[in-house]
């Protein structure tokens, strides 16, 4: 009997995966790395942020002191009453373009909604 020699012959074993480096990410930083950064970037924008807003609104807030207490008796001044205070307009150039209503609402303290 002729031997087949076909199958006394065991297949090759297939070839190994090539070994490919980790993958790298944007300026040679893994994922780990790049997500720090990150998060370190934000926190100190938002810290950052956060002192600028809040002088910038606590420097606007305050009226300068100079400027209120100097009075040089023409009775106009450029600078603007602090918030939630109504100041009225006594000059007498002012008040002859008034109405009674008017008069009557700054008298009273309240802020004018009549021309």
């Amino acid at each position: 009997m002729e031997s087949n020699t076909y199958e006394e012959i065991a297949p090759p074993p297939p070839p190994a995966p090539p070994a490919w480096p980790p993958p790298r990410r944007t300026f040679g930083l893994n994922r780990k790395a790049a997500m720090l950064v990150t998060a370190t970037g934000l926190l100190a924008g938002g810290v950052i942020g956060g002192y600028v807003v809040g002088n910038a609104a606590s420097s606007t807030a305050t009226p300068s002191p100079s400027s209120s207490s100097s009075s040089s008796g023409s009775g106009s001044t450029s600078t603007t009453p602090p918030a939630g205070t109504f100041h009225s307009n006594e000059d007498a150039t002012h008040e002859a373009g008034e109405s009674a209503a008017r008069e009557a609402q700054e008298n009273a303290g309240q802020m004018p909604t009549v021309p």
